[in-house]
C-alpha cells in the first residue's frame, strides 16, 4: 500500500469510526453513547511492570479471562449504541492469540476500529500477519525504555524483531502503529529516545504519566506499593524539560495521541495541582470487565460499585459525579483527557489529522 493511499485510508477510517460516533453522541447527549469502549479481556500478564496494578497473576478475580461469547455480546451491544472503537486490554491480551484473532475479526467485520495494545513479547511474524488479515486497525506497542530496567521490562531491545516486522507490514495491512510510553522516574531519557525512534520509523506515540492507584479502589492484588516508580519532586525539572520538548515536536507535526493541553496538564498532575476537567467516563467511554460487567474507566476497574453490565448500563449521573469528586483531581488518563480536549468540535479535525500524519 503506497504512503498516500495509507494516509487517506487512515483519515477516512478515523472519520467513520471516531467522528460519526462523536456527532451521534452529541445528538443523543442524555444517553450513554460511548465513542470508545475497552474490553478488559485478561487479568493475567506475562511480565511484571512495577507500576501496573491492572493485572493479577494470582487470579484473585472471579473471572480471570473474558470468553468469546461475552466478547461478541459486547461487540453487538456496542454496535447497537453507535460505538465504533474497541481496544482489547489486559493484563496481556496476546496470552490467548486465537481469542484475540476471533474478536478482532468479528469486530472488524461489523465495521469497528479494533485496536490491540500489547507489550509485544508474544508477537511473532505469523501472528502479526494473521492480525493484519483479521482487520486490526491499530497496534499500540507498550515500550517504556530502550533496554530493560528495574521494574520496567517493556523494553524495545527485548522486542526489536517484533517491532521491525510490525513497521514492515503496517502499510500492507493498513493498521496504525504507535508506541505507548509510561513516563516514570527512571525512564525519562528513554522516553525521548523512544519518541525519536518512533519518528524515524514514521509511527506515532502516546504518553502516560506514572501515577499511583486511587486509595479507595481495591488493590489487594498489587505487589509493588513500595516501589511503583512514581515521579517525585526530584524529577520535576527533568520531566518538565521532556514535556516541553514533546510539545515542541508536536507543534512541528510529530504525531502524538496526547493533545498539547494534556501534556501541559502532566506538569500540574505530578505537582498535585490539577484543576477540574471534563471527564467523559460513563458518558462517552467505558470499560467492560472480563465477566461482562461495566466500569466507567480503568482506574475504577476494581472499585466496588454496580455500573451495570452488557446491554444494561447503570451510569447514573449522580453516582458518577460523586465518584469523580474522589478521583478527578488525581487522574491524568490519556484516553479521557484526550477525549475531553477533542470533544470540542473545533478541535475534532486535529484528531482526524493525527491519523493522516502517521506513516
Amino acid at each position: 500500500m503506497q504512503t498516500a493511499k495509507y494516509k487517506v485510508l487512515n483519515g477516512v477510517r478515523a472519520f467513520r469510526r471516531w467522528a460519526i460516533p462523536y456527532f451521534n453522541s452529541r445528538i443523543h447527549a442524555r444517553e450513554f453513547r460511548p465513542i470508545i469502549c475497552y474490553l478488559f479481556t485478561e487479568w493475567r500478564c506475562n511480565i511484571d511492570c512495577h507500576y501496573c496494578f491492572q493485572y493479577d497473576n494470582g487470579i484473585q478475580r472471579g473471572t480471570p479471562s473474558m470468553n468469546l461469547d461475552t466478547a461478541k455480546a459486547a461487540v453487538d451491544w456496542l454496535w447497537s449504541i453507535g460505538c465504533r472503537v474497541i481496544p482489547l486490554m489486559g493484563g496481556e491480551p496476546t496470552l490467548r492469540k486465537d481469542f484475540v484473532l476471533d474478536v478482532v475479526r468479528y469486530g472488524a467485520q461489523k465495521g469497528f476500529f479494533m485496536y490491540l495494545p500489547t507489550n509485544g513479547y508474544l508477537l511473532d511474524k505469523s501472528f502479526i500477519d494473521e492480525l493484519g488479515r483479521a482487520g486490526v486497525a491499530a497496534i499500540n506497542l507498550a515500550v517504556d525504555c530502550i533496554a530493560p530496567r528495574r521494574g520496567l521490562p517493556k523494553a524495545l531491545l527485548a522486542i526489536e524483531p517484533q517491532f521491525r516486522y510490525l513497521v514492515e507490514r503496517q502499510k500492507k495491512y493498513g493498521y496504525v502503529l504507535f508506541f505507548n510510553i509510561n513516563i516514570c522516574r527512571n525512564n525519562i531519557k528513554d522516553a525521548r529516545l523512544l519518541t525519536e525512534i518512533a519518528r524515524q520509523n514514521r509511527i506515532g506515540t502516546d504518553y502516560h504519566l506514572n501515577e499511583p492507584p486511587h486509595a479507595f479502589v481495591d488493590t489487594e492484588h498489587y505487589t509493588h506499593h513500595d516501589d511503583m516508580l512514581s515521579i517525585t519532586k526530584n524529577e520535576w525539572k527533568e520531566v518538565d524539560k521532556l514535556l516541553d520538548w514533546l510539545i515542541e515536536k508536536q507543534k512541528q507535526g510529530w504525531p502524538m495521541v496526547n493533545s498539547i493541553a494534556h501534556l501541559r496538564e502532566f506538569k500540574l498532575r505530578m505537582r498535585g495541582r490539577m484543576q477540574p476537567w471534563d471527564c467523559r467516563a460513563g458518558h462517552n467511554g467505558a470499560l467492560i470487565r472480563t465477566d461482562g460487567t461495566l466500569s466507567p474507566c480503568f482506574d475504577l476497574i476494581t472499585y466496588e460499585a454496580d455500573w451495570g453490565r452488557i446491554g444494561e448500563p447503570k451510569f447514573d449521573e449522580d453516582r458518577l459525579r460523586d465518584v469523580k469528586k474522589r478521583c478527578l483531581l488525581n487522574c491524568s488518563s490519556t484516553c479521557y483527557h484526550t477525549m475531553a480536549d477533542y470533544y470540542n468540535l473545533r478541535l475534532l479535525p486535529q484528531w482526524i489529522g493525527k491519523h493522516v500524519r502517521v506513516g
